[in-house]
């Protein structure tokens, strides 16, 4: 397979300051599950936020297929159409990304700013809305919906462009379970169709299940290492140093007993 995403040590600080991710280098494949773990704070949003080139990053260099993703680039309208139509970016929270007055809307809105004509956009939309199981709400807005169904839509509006690459924020977030079962289920099915999936999170428990490959990230912002999902979370150091599992402490008379918990990995019932 071959590279689809390149990171060659990428920087990037807010307010030119205060570092987001310090020397990112990482390889993500064609039709790849890939994951980015990390406490809360570590980079892992503003990392996909680069893969999606809402923010340019302060050093280093970023290839897609090969092409270098910079605001020189993207100053290129054909490269900006040929990207965007092949990298598609679901927020974290659906509020930010949802707009539109109506579902519907928002599901065409996307493939037509592709100018991808009207009958196959609304083609899309109606197979799109069939898969997540939303026609029901096609003429809702988006602030009658709830949030399992926001999210819904907000992986929709990205689906309708056909996008190569779907970037995931933390996309079981906030969810209930059954909608969790369902969007595993969706990330499954779209792997199979040869999608690449990159997801940003702390859900052990989804990587887990994902079967992904992973790059751990520390808490100062950096890669601590890059492997298997079965290689990593079975790595009890390396994610208590990185913040995604801790240590209880029990007292017994004057003993002192410790041991590391995660409601994931050490904790299976």
């Amino acid at each position: 397979m071959k590279d689809i995403i390149s990171l060659e040590e990428i920087c990037y600080s807010y307010y030119r300051n205060i570092p987001a991710v310090c020397g990112i280098s990482l390889d993500i494949k064609e039709g790849e599950r890939f994951a980015v773990i990390g406490a809360n704070g570590s980079g892992k949003s503003t990392l996909l936020q680069i893969m999606n080139g809402l923010l340019q990053q302060s050093a280093g260099k970023y290839l897609f297929r090969g092409i270098e993703v910079s605001e020189k680039t993207f100053r290129d309208k054909e490269f900006l159409r040929f990207f965007r139509g092949r990298v598609g970016y679901v927020f974290q929270d659906s509020d930010i990304q949802l707009f539109c007055p109506t579902v519907l809307d928002e599901l065409l809105y996307g493939p037509l700013q592709l100018q991808i004509n009207e009958k196959e956009a609304m083609d899309r939309a109606f197979e799109v809305m069939q898969i997540l199981n939303i026609e029901n709400l096609k003429d809702r807005p988006s602030y009658m919906l709830s949030g399992g169904e926001k999210k819904r839509v907000a992986i929709g509006s990205v689906l309708t462009m056909n996008p190569e690459v779907l970037l995931l924020d933390e996309p079981t977030n906030g969810l209930d379970p059954r909608t969790q079962v369902f969007l595993v289920e969706l990330m499954l099915a779209l792997s199979d169709a040869g999608k690449t999936l990159v997801i940003a999170t702390h859900d052990l428990s989804l990587v887990d299940e994902l079967h992904m490959r992973v790059a751990l990230l520390s808490e100062e912002h950096k890669i601590v290492k890059i492997g298997s999902s079965g290689e990593i979370l079975a790595d009890e150091d390396s994610l208590l140093n990185a913040n995604l599992i801790h240590e209880h402490v029990h007292y017994h008379g004057q003993a002192i007993h410790k041991h590391r918990h995660s409601h994931f990995l050490f904790h299976k019932h």
